[in-house]
Parts: C-alpha cells; structure tokens; sequence
C-alpha cells in the first residue's frame, strides 16, 4: 500500500514537471498569465464537477443496493472536492468570467468517451474473488435461503419449525455470514469463544431441518445450517444462525498450500527453501542420499 502511495506520488510530479516545461516553452507573460489562470479556474470546475458528481452518484448507488437510506452525508464526504470547486467558481465569478463556455459540453463528452473502455473492461473480466463469490451465492446461499416453491420453504420458515420444535427463539430470522479478515474458518465457531467466561461465549445447537435437493446431476444433495446459543452471564441466551464464509475457508487453505519464496527478502536462501520443502515430502531424504 505504502510502495502504491508512493508511486502514484512520484506520476503526479512527473506530470507536474512536464506541465511546467510545457509553460516554460511557451513563454509565461504578464498577459496571457492572467488568461492562463482563468482557463485553469474553469477546467478546474469542469473537472471537479463531473468527479464530484461521478462519487456521490456512485456511493448514492452503493447505499441504495444495500437497502441504505441516501444522505446528504454523502456530499460531506465529497467535502474536498466541494470546496474546491466552490473556490474555483468563487474565482471566475470575482473576475466577472463565465463559469460555463462551449468546451463544457465537448469535455463531458470526451470524458464519457475516455470511461468507456474502462467500464466495458471490466464487465469482460471476471476475477478469482469474483467467481469465488458467485459460485458462494449460486452454489450455496440459493439453496438454503430462499423459498424454491417446491419442496423448501425458505430459510426463515425452516428457524419457525426449529423455534416450535426445541421451544427457542430466535431474534433474527436470517443466516449471519462471518468474515474474518485472517481467512481462518475453523470447524466450529466455538473456537473464537474468549478464555474469560465473564464474557459472552458461543455453544452450539442440534442443526436445523436438512435442505434435500437434485443439483447439477446429483441427486438429494444435502444442505444443512448450524444454529448457535450466545451464553450470557445473568441473561438469557441468544439464538442465531451463523457460519463463516467457505469462499475465505478456500482461499486460505490455497494460500496456505502455495510454497511462496521470497526473492526480494535478503534473508531468504532459495537453497534452504528447497531443502525445508523436501524434508517436508520426504523426512528420510539424508538416509536416501547416504544408501545410494
């Protein structure tokens, strides 16, 4: 992240030195200085207009696909852009300028333009933590969470039968998905559970109704959901439906399977890397070397 800062850094002085020569080309003088500074002023605006306006309606739009109510906090969080573009206004409007002239409309345009390729790129890709993502969703969550209208009732319908069958409640009717930022997903949630029993600490349950279903070819594939009580001490406990993400589950276990070295660590010997990994598959191999 840092080496990424610092690279974007070094572009926008490289940028900034070829503006400079460009002006030092063309010979800064009193006159057209005052033309020049004016021109700036309004593509500024042009400029901070459309990226403004391109990051309220993008946050807007996460907000409402998340079921979120759209604030004006939104606009608070485009402040800096804001205020430049209301002192760039502020300049034009003291200098008696147009704010708007004919190269608004073309701009807009040619940024449309520009945006294109990047846009239609990425709806061509589809990355591993996309697909990740997607065989999560269209693999498991579509068959234990919905009504099928057949033979399965949805996922709130299957917690009403746990709640009359075990005479529990549950709060929330819905599965809570745990995303741990290590990607550790152990077998059972109850390994997070604190040494401190003062503090409130997960115990598991007999699991829900099984989900029985034909996919893919196979048939009566089954699908089931783990209930948790949250143990609180001078309080009732709490019942919820709860599992890690098995995306992450996957991806560490590949991670964890990739022998990685790193040449760039002065420290590592690419030697020793080799060896560990053959005293791994093979823990005899000085007795295979010795006999031969």
């Amino acid at each position: 992240m840092l080496q990424e800062t610092r690279n974007k850094v070094y572009i926008y002085g490289i940028q900034a030195m070829f503006v400079v020569i460009l002006c030092g080309a063309q010979g800064l003088t009193t006159d057209n200085m005052k033309v020049i500074i004016t021109s700036v002023a309004r593509f500024t605006v042009y400029f901070l207009l459309i990226n403004t306006l391109n990051r309220a309606i993008t946050m807007a739009l996460s907000r409402y696909q998340n079921g979120k109510t759209i604030k004006v906090k939104i606009f608070i969080e485009c402040k800096l852009y804001i205020m430049m573009l209301a002192a760039s206004t502020s300049m034009l409007l003291y200098n008696r300028e147009r704010v708007f002239d004919e190269n608004f409309i073309p701009l807009s345009i040619a940024y449309l333009v520009i945006k294109y390729p990047e846009i239609n790129q990425n709806l061509e890709v589809i990355n591993y933590g996309v697909g990740m993502a997607c065989s999560f969703f269209e693999g498991y969550l579509v068959h234990v969470i919905p009504n099928d209208g057949h033979n399965f009732f949805g996922l709130e319908n299957n917690i009403l039968v746990y709640e009359g069958t075990h005479t529990v409640v549950f709060p929330v009717k819905k599965l809570l998905i745990v995303v741990t930022k290590s990607l550790f997903c152990p077998p059972d949630l109850k390994h997070f559970n604190k040494i401190n029993k003062d503090l409130p600490y997960l115990d598991d349950c007999s699991p829900l109704s099984k989900v029985t279903k034909h996919v893919a070819g196979v048939r009566d594939r089954v699908y089931k959901n783990s209930p948790y009580k949250i143990i609180r001490s001078g309080a009732r406990p709490v019942y919820v439906i709860a599992e890690c993400a098995t995306p992450l589950h996957t991806l560490k276990r590949v991670l964890d399977k990739t022998a990685v070295y790193k040449d760039e660590d002065p420290t590592q010997n690419l030697a020793d890397v080799l060896l560990d990994k053959i005293r791994e598959l093979e823990p005899n191999f000085e007795d295979i070397i010795n006999k031969s």
